[in-house]
C-alpha cells in the first residue's frame, strides 16, 4: 500500500538537535506529542557505559539485520539478531514478519528469497516487536549499514505508533572501512572473506546478523581500542542513538569533508564488460541508496567500463534515483539533480532517469 506521507527527522550536526518540519503533516503531528525537551542533547557515554573499558573476557553487544519486502522502509519481513557476550556469539535468533498487506516486490524477493507465502501467517511488526525489544533495550546494537537498518526501524516505529527503544548503535560497515584493509568491497561477504570469517546465506537476517557480529568483533580487535569511546575516536564517528522520542544517526566527526571523491574511483581493467548496459555511459546518483553504499555502486559502474559522475551535466547519460528525503525535496519529490536532468531532457539532451532497482537489474 503506497504511503502519501514520508517522515524524516533532520539533524543539525552543529547543535546536535533535530529539526521538525511543521509543513510535513506527520512531523507536525509528532511535534505536538513531544515534550519540549524531547530532542535535547544527552550523554551517550554515561547512558550506555561507553567509556567503560572492555572486560578482560571481551565485549558485549547485539548485532541486528533487517530484510524488507518492498522499497518502503516500514516493510520489514525478517529480523535477525546475534547476541554477543565476552566476544563470542551466545545466541542467534530470527523472526519472519508479515509486511503491510503481505505485499512484496519481485526485486526484494530476488535479494532474500522470502515470499508472501512465507509470511502470510506470521505476526506483523507491531505484534512481534515486544518480543524483540528486550534483546536490544539498553544495549549497544550493531548493524552492517546503519544508514539502512536504523532508518527502517525508525520508520517502522513511526508508522506503527511504537515508542522508540533505548539503545546506542554502531555501524560495522563504517568501522570496517576504517580498520580492514585490502577489501575490494565493504559489503558483508567481502569483509568476511578478507577477515577469514566463514559466511553463507547472505541476505537472510539471522546469517547476516551473525556475520556482522563476527566482523565487529574482529574490527575492535584490529583497532586495539579498549572502550567504545576509544573506538569512536579511532574511526572518526559518533555512534547513533534511539531513546524516548529521540533519534540520531551515526555521525562522522571527520573534518576533511567528503570521505571519497568520485573522480578517484577507478575501474578494475579485468572486469571491463563492453556488453554491459553501463559501459561507456556517464552515470550519476541522487538520493539515498537503499540497496547498497553509493561508493560501492559507483565502483561497480567503473568496473564494467562506465564513468561515475558527481553531478548532472549536459554529458550525463544516466541519472539513478534512490530514496528522496521529503524535507529536502519538498512537494515536488525531486532533488536538484533530478530537476536539472529534467530541464536538460526538455532542452533535447538524451539523459535517462533510472530507478535504483533498474540499475541493479542492469549492472
Amino acid at each position: 500500500m503506497a504511503k502519501e506521507i514520508y517522515f524524516n527527522i533532520n539533524l543539525d550536526v552543529k547543535t546536535d538537535s533535530i529539526n521538525v518540519d511543521n509543513e510535513n503533516p506527520l512531523d507536525k503531528m509528532l511535534s505536538g506529542l513531544l515534550p519540549k525537551n524531547a530532542f535535547s542533547r544527552e550523554d551517550d557515554n554515561s547512558a550506555f557505559n561507553l567509556e567503560m573499558p572492555f572486560s578482560e573476557n571481551g565485549i558485549n553487544f547485539v548485532a541486528i539485520d533487517l530484510e524488507t519486502a518492498t522499497e518502503e522502509r516500514d516493510s520489514i519481513c525478517e529480523i535477525g539478531i546475534a547476541i554477543v557476550e565476552d566476544s563470542k556469539i551466545k545466541e542467534t535468533k530470527s523472526w519472519l514478519i508479515q509486511p503491510p498487506d503481505n505485499e512484496y516486490d519481485d526485486f526484494n524477493i530476488e535479494i532474500h528469497g522470502i515470499r508472501p507465502r512465507d509470511t502470510r501467517d506470521c505476526p506483523e511488526f507491531g505484534e512481534i516487536w515486544p518480543e524483540i525489544l528486550p534483546y536490544l533495550n539498553g544495549r549497544v546494537v550493531v548493524s552492517h549499514n546503519t544508514a539502512f537498518d536504523m532508518y527502517v526501524l525508525r520508520d517502522s516505529f513511526l508508522w506503527n505508533n511504537i515508542p522508540f527503544p533505548n539503545f546506542a548503535f554502531f555501524c560495522s560497515y563504517r568501522t570496517s572501512t576504517k580498520l580492514v584493509k585490502g577489501c575490494y568491497s565493504y559489503s558483508l561477504p567481502y569483509v568476511c572473506e578478507t577477515l577469514g570469517i566463514p559466511f553463507s546465506g547472505h541476505h537472510r537476517a539471522g546469517n547476516d546478523a551473525a556475520a556482522c557480529a563476527e566482523v565487529f568483533i574482529k574490527c575492535i580487535q584490529l583497532s586495539g581500542c579498549n572502550s567504545y569511546v576509544d573506538l569512536q575516536k579511532a574511526c572518526e564517528f559518533r555512534c547513533g542513538r534511539f531513546s524516548d522520542n529521540y533519534f540520531r544517526p551515526q555521525l562522522s566527526t571527520h573534518q576533511g569533508g567528503k570521505s571519497f571523491k568520485v573522480e578517484d574511483i577507478k575501474g578494475d581493467p579485468s572486469k571491463i564488460d563492453e556488453g554491459n548496459y553501463f559501459y561507456g555511459k556517464r552515470v550519476c546518483f541522487t538520493g539515498t541508496c537503499m540497496y547498497g553504499i553509493r561508493k560501492e555502486l559507483l565502483q561497480k559502474i567503473a568496473d564494467v567500463g562506465g564513468i561515475p559522475l558527481d553531478s548532472v551535466t549536459k554529458s550525463t547519460d544516466i541519472l539513478i534515483v534512490g530514496q528522496q528525503d521529503y524535507k529536502k525535496v519538498g512537494e515536488s519529490g525531486m532533488s536538484n539533480k533530478q530537476k536539472k536532468a529534467m530541464s536538460l531532457k526538455d532542452a533535447g539532451a538524451e539523459i535517462e532517469i533510472m530507478s535504483e532497482k533498474d540499475f541493479l537489474n542492469n549492472i
